[in-house]
């Protein structure tokens, strides 16, 4: 890899550099080439610790997106739950309504009066279970959309913590290594 060669020639000017007398170890090197080493090292930079750079600068974008994808999605289940209750509730009365006129024409009829009542709170409790069903039905219909949007952000939250790590193993594997010729001549 180029990275690696312009780290063994910095090396090399460090090695060849001289000491100047009396100044306690420093060295006199090269500062022109050593600044166009630099320059050249960063040019070559790897593509993958560019993308991730990339990746780590858009992650709060990723975010705050699946976070607002979350919030209509749930927003909508609420509207359609509200829409739902409110037309099971509507239905209801109107069935209770309807009950409560034809009980009042009955009642106007002394031998069928009996029936009529009965047959009103069959009215009644059927319109009530229909809508505890309704009720029910959007309760699950909320509860699935939830779920998924509880899913989705699982999943990116994954993928970026996956990201991150490969970012991390990245830099423990490449970012301190020292070639093993180099290693041994300066612990001679």
């Amino acid at each position: 890899m180029k990275i690696e060669m312009l780290i063994d020639e910095l090396q090399e000017i460090i090695d060849e550099a001289f000491t100047l007398p009396l100044s306690g170890g420093k060295t006199v090197i090269n500062t022109e080439r050593v600044r166009e080493i630099i320059d050249d090292m960063r040019s070559n930079l790897p593509v993958e610790l560019k993308q991730a750079k990339s990746i780590a600068a858009d992650r709060t974008n990723i975010i705050n997106k699946s976070k607002s994808e979350a919030e209509t999605i749930v927003q909508e289940a609420e509207d359609r739950s509200k829409t739902m209750i409110q037309q099971a509730e509507d239905k209801a009365k109107a069935t209770v309504k309807q009950a409560e006129e034809k009980a009042n024409a009955l009642v106007q009829q002394s031998e069928i009066v009996m029936r009529a009542q009965n047959k009103a709170n069959d009215i009644i409790a059927q319109a009530d279970k229909q809508a505890a069903e309704i009720k029910g039905a959007a309760n699950t219909y909320i509860d699935g959309i939830m779920k998924k949007a509880d899913d989705e952000l699982s999943k990116n939250l994954a993928d970026l913590k996956k990201t991150r790590e490969s970012l991390k193993n990245y830099q423990a594997q490449g970012g301190n290594r020292r070639p093993a010729a180099r290693q041994k001549k300066n612990t001679q």
